[in-house]
């Protein structure tokens, strides 16, 4: 089988660079898709977007019909990896299978959700952090909760970068997301597919393993 995933960040498609071979084996074929930015989906399905400026949400609409028609008869999955942010759960996984509801055929596809961001894969892996970063405050790293609605990425810089998350902020987006993309490549070598304290990555996890057994 084959995986695309789509992927809101070039931080998450790291990861997932790492971790998919891990889960899937070598007998399926993947590809991790990095945009720039989640966005919101349009009012309107069939709306016109800017596809250059490479939002996944504006642009699923018409990546989800694409592979409907493209992809029939050929064992394939689209996987969505996005973050919950602050929005709600149910409403969003209704919108999410909505917009797949719209489309005729419809292409395979799972639909998973970092709750709150994709930082929380990695604290549900506190050997792993530590692993990459010796010096991160335990302190800090002992009060996150599995996911929890916490501000996530800027718990994780209060554990590991100097100065913590108000330091880091105050260098702009473009480092914030020069430090995410560190993080996962740093981080993710040493996760533990096998104890994870966060539910939204073992829920990936799980269809990754489900998929890749009957496929």
């Amino acid at each position: 089988m084959h995986f695309e995933i789509l992927v809101e960040d070039q931080s998450g498609k790291k990861t997932l660079d790492i971790l998919v071979p891990k889960i899937i084996g070598d007998t399926h074929t993947f590809d991790v898709k990095s945009y720039k930015g989640v966005g919101r989906i349009p009012a309107k399905m069939n709306s016109s977007v800017d596809a250059s400026k490479r939002i996944l949400l504006a642009n699923l609409p018409r990546l989800l019909a694409g592979y409907g028609k493209s992809w029939q008869g050929y064992p394939a999955v689209v996987i969505i990896i996005c973050d919950l942010d602050n929005k709600c759960m149910n409403s969003f996984r209704s919108e999410l299978i909505e917009l797949l509801n719209t489309c005729n055929p419809s292409p395979k596809t799972r639909f998973c959700i970092a709750i709150e961001e994709g930082e929380a894969w990695f604290l549900g892996d506190i050997p792993a952090i530590k692993q990459a970063y010796p010096r991160a405050k335990d302190a800090v790293l002992k009060t996150y909760v599995s996911d929890s609605i916490c501000g996530t990425w800027e718990k994780l810089a209060d554990a590991v970068y100097i100065g913590g998350s108000q330091a880091l902020s105050s260098l702009g987006w473009h480092v914030v997301g020069a430090e995410k993309s560190a993080w996962s490549e740093k981080i993710t070598p040493h996760m533990d597919l096998e104890n994870n304290t966060s539910p939204s990555f073992n829920y990936f996890l799980g269809k990754l393993r489900e998929l890749a057994e009957v496929g």
